[in-house]
């Protein structure tokens, strides 16, 4: 059965409404892929929710500053997007939720010290086909799209993104995004990488500091025989 995907990216920002902002600089946000489906990543068991949940980085794996950040419940004000009809194909009512539409998932998040710096990570498993077919559509579309705007709950949030490098981390496939968000005068900076190894599939976004220092680590106990 064909998996319908939710835009992860543009889920993240009913969330930054509540974020303090971040400094930009003179950074614009994007996208970038590697790889395709392999025959090993075809035989690859599907785990199951449970599984996924006990390969999430906790507290203790990160190290000192690092709070469990409690998960809101998921808006449900209308989503519009001007400004990319690639995105806007994707529905609207996507563009509301933070995860990807795979039965198998697990997510956390973190905030760090007492900043506004946070880190979540979202973990699925499907096909291999169904997780690269998924992603790929998501990433490839806010790559279209440089600018755009998004309006949720009649709030407008003004967004550019831009494609980055794909990450030299291990996996099969490899995509990576930068996105700066603003909205009422505050501007928010997120990094999101994907990866998928086999019928594993990591998204990590956050700061791109926080993204930066702990996505191998992630990655790791992802990929660890449990």
């Amino acid at each position: 059965m064909r998996a319908h995907v939710s835009t992860t990216a543009l889920g993240i920002t009913a969330a930054l409404l509540a974020l303090p902002a971040c400094s930009t600089g003179d950074q614009r946000p994007s996208a970038a892929r590697a790889g395709t489906p392999s025959d090993h990543a075809q035989q690859t068991a599907v785990l199951s929710s449970a599984a996924l949940e006990s390969r999430l980085l906790a507290s203790s794996d990160l190290g000192n500053g690092y709070l469990p950040k409690p998960e809101r419940p998921a808006p449900h004000d209308d989503v519009t997007v001007l400004g990319c009809p690639a995105l806007n194909n994707l529905g609207g009512d996507a563009a509301t939720g933070g995860t990807l539409d795979f039965p198998r998932k697990a997510k956390t998040a973190f905030t760090y010290g007492n900043s506004s710096s946070e880190i979540s990570e979202e973990l699925y498993s499907d096909s291999a086909k169904e997780l690269s077919d998924g992603v790929a559509r998501i990433f490839d579309a806010l790559t279209g799209c440089p600018t755009y705007r998004v309006v949720s709950g009649g709030t407008p949030i003004d967004i550019a993104s831009q494609k980055l490098p794909a990450p030299t981390a291990g996996g099969d496939e490899r995509w990576s995004l930068l996105l700066t968000f603003i909205a009422g005068g505050r501007s928010t900076v997120v990094k999101q990488t994907a990866i998928r190894d086999g019928n594993l599939l990591l998204v990590f976004s956050g700061s791109p500091a926080l993204v930066d220092r702990h996505l191998d680590q992630a990655l790791a106990k992802v990929t660890a025989t449990h």
